[in-house]
């Protein structure tokens, strides 16, 4: 199949993935690919995502990731390639890193010394040769907008800056740890949910400490 028999809206979905992954070197969220593409609704890109998926466009890394990948060979006119078949999926697995898994993001600190946290595997369509990552467990529904499901693994790095609109976990008063929107203004740090359940909270700089910045999500199921 080529990317001429898709649908209209299934290849503006593909194109804007393919450019967000090579501009941000990770890929989008649902709600970044609905916002990308002029769309309201969440529900329906995810079904736009699943169908170019089962046509063999779209991957999952790593075979468990929640990072979509864009099939090698799928450039415009062409068809879907063999990206996990044969030679390609010993490349893929040579690809991946190991990371410290440092436990949950939840109440407490749960940020270990690397010494105490636990190897993890990361597939190189998440870390992408990036050094200073480590890996949390997903508490909790506050990112779901951006399909960030409880029991997802988050793969972050540590930076010395973040910038507004960065999904970050952030160390509250040195006690409870959260994976939220990231933005500063004159009133303070923001820290935003994607849930609209949760409102967002203000706090002075003082009392947030940011642990690292969202590159990738893994899910296990």
């Amino acid at each position: 199949m080529k990317t001429s028999d898709l649908t209209k809206r299934q290849q503006a979905v593909l194109k804007f993935i393919r450019a967000f992954v090579q501009s941000d070197g990770r890929s989008p969220t649902l709600a970044e690919i609905a916002k990308g593409v002029g769309s309201s609704a969440v529900s329906t890109i995810h079904k736009h995502v699943q169908h170019l998926m089962d046509k063999g466009f779209l991957v999952r890394s790593h075979g468990k990731g929640n990072n979509l990948v864009v099939a090698t060979g799928t450039d415009e006119g062409s068809g879907p390639s063999r990206a996990l078949t044969g030679a390609s999926r010993s490349e893929t697995a040579s690809n991946v890193r190991i990371f410290p898994f440092c436990g949950d993001v939840a109440a407490g600190s749960p940020i270990l010394p690397e010494s105490r946290a636990l190897p993890i595997e990361v597939p190189n369509s998440i870390h992408r040769q990036r050094d200073e990552l480590f890996v949390l467990r997903v508490r909790g529904d506050s990112m779901v907008d951006d399909a960030i499901l409880d029991g997802d693994l988050v793969v972050l790095q540590r930076k010395g800056e973040y910038r507004n609109g960065d999904r970050v976990v952030a160390l509250i008063d040195r006690e409870e740890v959260t994976l939220k929107e990231f933005r500063r203004d004159a009133k303070g740090v923001w820290l935003i949910p994607h849930n609209p359940e949760l409102q967002p909270r203000c706090y002075p700089p003082q009392r947030i400490d940011i642990q690292g910045l969202l590159v990738g999500v893994m899910r296990s199921c």
